[in-house]
């Protein structure tokens, strides 16, 4: 890596002041800190803690714990185009072709309007690039359907970085998840492209089989029940005809992954992987993981023995591995700006996301993808969860000064 050290060096003197390019420091500044440790101390006279690692490692640690989930879902991607098109059987090497084929141009249009963004701003503001959108570039994809057209992953990316992100004084500051944003704009503005079957990527040269349905287990459970069936049998039960894709939305295949929906958001088994490499580093929070979990569960299984229709039916467990519910707990819930501070406060903040997404499952089957929007809601209300932690806190304290 010397050379590359070498060469940094070598342009530096041109983004420095003084520089033919002194505007662009920030964006020198960016790459050079992302490639090599930064060779600066801080400036301020408080307390001084050292350590191994800065900001922009510990988001290439949560990269690194996504990867799972990516790797996953290319391949995904490419079985879940070979399985509507009749073969089921195709070579691996064929499915992971396919799946690299749609998910890396994803990835590369997030990173690239993303971070073009982020040096926008940068420049314009002559402050550092904020190293958050290492992470943030690499969700967005993940909780696209194969099928989205880049301009619009472009748009989504664009839009989550200004009015999320940098309308709130960039990294750091930001109330919601940028990521979740992203889905959500589309999700309101583009219904077409991010429902229905776009969740397979079929390809206009291949013709589906007869009976196929590409849509989320999640949105053909909610049919059943709209046409007054069980939703675990019609979940169980389900084929595209001729026996192909069965057992396609059992328990066992729910938890795995092998299932339509978004690139990286499908396989539970893959998400905790993803949360064991977070909590064994310390980067993830446990506590908020275990509760959203918990609060999911608990919310279900009152449904359970009170409900009174084929929603409230659904056994808890299923509500675990359907949809991104692990995703969102791991990945989304998990966000250290935008989530809770106070450790008492990530149990409650977890606790009410796993409780509103069944709810909105149950409740409103309209979206039957819950854990985007009680994520999103309980972005706004963590700030309040905090204060009134630290209030009881300090109430006990007093208490106890005045025994």
């Amino acid at each position: 890596m010397k050379f590359l050290r070498d060469a940094l060096d070598k342009v530096k003197p041109n983004f420095e002041k003084g520089g033919k390019w002194e505007k662009f420091y920030y964006v020198y500044e960016a790459h050079d800190t992302l490639l090599f440790a930064p060779n600066h101390t801080t400036k301020s006279n408080g307390v001084q803690i050292r350590d191994a690692i800065d900001m922009k490692r510990m988001m290439m640690t949560v990269i690194i714990a996504m990867l799972p989930c990516l790797l996953f879902g290319i391949y995904n991607v490419g079985y879940q185009h070979y399985l509507a098109i009749g073969q089921p059987d195709a070579a691996l090497l064929d499915m992971i072709w396919v799946g690299l084929y749609k998910v890396i141009p994803i990835v590369a249009v997030s990173y690239i309007f993303g971070l073009g963004t982020e040096f926008t701003f940068a420049t314009i503001r002559r402050h550092p690039v904020n190293e958050g959108f290492l992470v943030t570039g690499m969700l967005i994809p993940l909780v696209m359907p194969p099928d989205i057209p880049l301009w619009q992953v472009a748009l989504a990316t664009v839009f989550a970085v200004i009015i999320a992100k940098e309308a709130f004084g960039g990294t750091g500051m930001n109330i919601l998840n940028v990521a979740l944003t992203a889905r959500a704009f589309l999700y309101f503005a583009y219904p077409g492209q991010i429902s229905g079957d776009v969740w397979t990527y079929i390809g206009s040269d291949n013709q589906a089989v007869a009976g196929y349905s590409g849509a989320t287990p999640l949105a053909i459970g909610a049919e059943a029940v709209n046409n007054g069936q069980d939703m675990v049998s019609a979940l169980n039960t389900f084929n595209y005809g001729d026996g192909l894709a069965e057992g396609l939305y059992s328990f066992q295949n729910l938890f795995m992954g092998l299932y339509p929906g978004s690139i990286g958001a499908t396989s539970v088994l893959m998400c905790l992987i993803g949360a064991f490499v977070l909590i064994f580093t310390g980067v993830g929070s446990w506590k908020i993981i275990v509760s959203v979990f918990a609060g999911a569960y608990g919310m279900a299984a009152l449904f359970n023995v009170v409900g009174s229709n084929a929603f409230m039916a659904v056994p808890a467990e299923y509500h675990l591995v359907m949809g991104g519910l692990a995703f969102g707990a791991v990945f989304m819930a998990t966000d250290p700006v935008s989530a809770a501070q106070t450790e008492t406060g990530k149990w409650i903040y977890g606790l009410f996301i796993g409780i509103l997404t069944v709810l909105i499952r149950v409740l409103n089957p309209a979206y039957p993808e819950g854990i985007m929007l009680a994520i999103l809601f309980m972005n706004v209300f963590a700030p309040l969860v905090d204060y009134y932690v630290v209030k009881a806190n300090k109430k006990r304290r007093l208490q106890r000064a005045t025994v």
